[in-house]
């Protein structure tokens, strides 16, 4: 028995997100609309999962510290970019893109189901070195988490799951701002 070998579009965000900023706890900033609930017994080993972000990002001058990108299922950190270092110069709502692959490496129970992911994001503001400027870099493109790969945190996948997106800054200011602009989740397989 084979997987189909077409994508499928699981969800898009049908209008322009709200501009969150203000905040460090990680929260959902998609819009209600773009959830979308896995089906239990939805996931196989080998089922590929792709999540496709572009939005904008503000940021605050001279020391805007770190933002970082979660793919939640329920209430489990399932895919982290961890801790991308945002730029010294200061930005407003200015654009970034943000791929995230998933692999299904394991199914089963509580905490048994795990993805094994990796993302690259891409921005203006983005850098691998704090306190740089937009004179030092320009559009960066950073690999994420910058660890070595490794599985998320297990869940249950013989359950309904539902997958938000979420993000939070390491330093909470009016200025530290996060917009989606457009978002899809697909299925690759």
């Amino acid at each position: 028995m084979s997987l189909q070998t077409w994508g499928e579009t699981l969800v898009t965000q049908q209008a322009a997100g709200t501009s969150f900023g203000t905040f460090t706890t990680a929260k959902t900033i998609i819009n209600p609309q773009a959830l979308y609930t896995l089906p239990a017994g939805y996931l196989s080993i080998g089922k590929k999962l792709r999540i496709q972000v572009q939005g904008g990002i503000g940021t605050l001058v001279t020391t805007p510290g770190t933002i970082t990108f979660q793919v939640m299922l329920g209430s489990v950190i399932a895919f982290t970019t961890g801790a991308i270092q945002l730029n010294a110069t200061a930005h407003t709502n200015i654009p970034f893109w943000l791929d995230i692959s998933l692999t299904c490496q394991a199914i089963g129970n509580g905490t048994t189901a795990k993805f094994m992911g990796q993302g690259q994001a891409t921005g203006q503001m983005l850098t691998a070195t704090a306190g740089q400027t937009d004179g030092a870099n320009s559009h960066t493109v950073l690999m994420t988490p910058n660890t070595a790969a490794a599985q998320g945190t297990g869940f249950d996948s013989t359950t309904a799951q539902i997958v938000d997106f979420f993000a939070g800054f390491s330093i909470s200011s009016a200025s530290n701002t996060v917009k989606i602009e457009q978002y899809e989740l697909t299925s690759l397989n």
